[in-house]
């Protein structure tokens, strides 16, 4: 049976529900999102640091984009947090990034070791300074983001279809005909490849997957007030405490492609870097480990808008930032896809970018 609607996303992660909601926000065409298997998507391989200015973007379009899209989530949580009642865990935090050798050049928000060790006590003792990055963020994604955004398709009539892996993509005079899954056929006016780490199995678009392993830890009930109040971004390791005690750290990167599960090896790797920033954590219980798949591209930026398809637009290979991302993914897209409006950022993320 050949199931219809207007709108159809591939994919049910972070930026399919965002799209889907936007969607539904602004148009009343029916939409439907696939899910293959969320458990393992990117959304899960990520701390919720809203970090444009920590993680040191170099590419123009893409610190534009990732600032444009924190400027937006404020007002984007509190949409969300209005249609669901649920509390995402937004928290403008800040963001320190402490480093073991000064830099050859001190700029604006630079803390020297006295007063980094002074503005976050029990740091590492051979943390010599760090940036402090006031605006940068955080939200709880795995633990409320998600279920909020879930919840909100759902009540807006979204049709969301768990476990529905997308095995083809039928085309015919460059345009999409109907998706071949294991649950039958769809089919639609517009598609949305939002696939994540597996949209490279369903187009000749540069995807893959690059695994991430991370853990957490729980402030101990010995505690009075949380002795960490700030993101804590080192050098291939980070720290983001929740302000229920949860202390989330991250994340491995590795080139493995779809082999899943923890390893010892990645484990060790979490667990050295961030006890060597802050030894406070070598006591603090350990509540939970776990992995997923981002999906990277060669430049290491997203790829956003028209195909060569008439009737598919591309969201995908977010690869670190998909949670900064969705905000500004979901506006962007639904601008396209609902107004015919590209925006000029749109181009430096462009399917084609990549060549032969």
């Amino acid at each position: 049976m050949n199931q219809s609607t207007d709108i159809i996303i591939i994919g049910g992660g972070i930026i399919g529900l965002s799209l889907a909601v936007e969607l539904k926000l602004r148009s009343s065409g029916s939409v439907t999102v696939l899910s293959r298997n969320f458990s393992e998507a990117a959304a899960h391989v990520a701390a919720g640091m809203l970090a444009p200015q920590a993680e040191a973007i170099e590419s123009a379009p893409m610190l534009d984009l990732c600032l444009r899209s924190r400027a937006l989530y404020s007002d984007w949580i509190s949409k969300l947090e209005s249609l669901t009642g649920i509390e995402t865990g937004y928290w403008q935090c800040g963001i320190l990034a402490p480093v073991y050798q000064t830099p050859e050049q001190i700029t604006a928000f630079w803390l020297n070791k006295d007063a980094i060790h002074q503005f976050q006590p029990n740091l590492g003792a051979e943390i010599v300074g760090g940036w402090w990055y006031p605006q940068d963020a955080q939200v709880d994604n795995r633990r409320a983001l998600i279920k909020a955004l879930k919840m909100a398709a759902i009540d807006l009539g979204v049709n969301l279809r768990e476990n529905v892996a997308v095995q083809e993509i039928q085309q015919h005079q460059s345009q999409v005909t109907t998706l071949i899954t294991n649950q039958g056929q769809f089919s639609a006016s517009h598609y949305i490849l939002a696939a994540g780490a597996w949209a490279g199995n369903l187009f000749s678009v540069p995807v893959a997957p690059v695994k991430g392993q991370m853990l957490s830890v729980r402030v101990p009930n010995s505690f009075s007030e949380l002795p960490l109040q700030r993101i804590l971004f080192g050098e291939n390791c980070y720290i983001v405490p929740r302000r229920d005690g949860l202390i989330v750290i991250g994340a491995t990167v590795e080139d493995v492609g779809f082999t899943p599960e923890m390893t010892p090896a990645g484990v060790n790797t979490l667990l050295d870097r961030a006890i060597r920033l802050y030894p406070l954590l070598k006591d603090f219980p350990i509540e939970e480990f776990w992995w997923g798949f981002r999906p990277g591209t060669p430049d290491e930026l997203p790829i956003l808008g028209a195909s060569g398809l008439t009737n598919l637009t591309f969201a995908t290979g977010h690869y670190r930032n998909g949670i900064l991302l969705a905000p500004v993914t979901a506006k962007l897209i639904g601008d396209l896809i609902l107004e015919g409006k590209s925006d000029r950022l749109l181009e430096a993320f462009r399917w084609d970018r990549f060549g032969d």
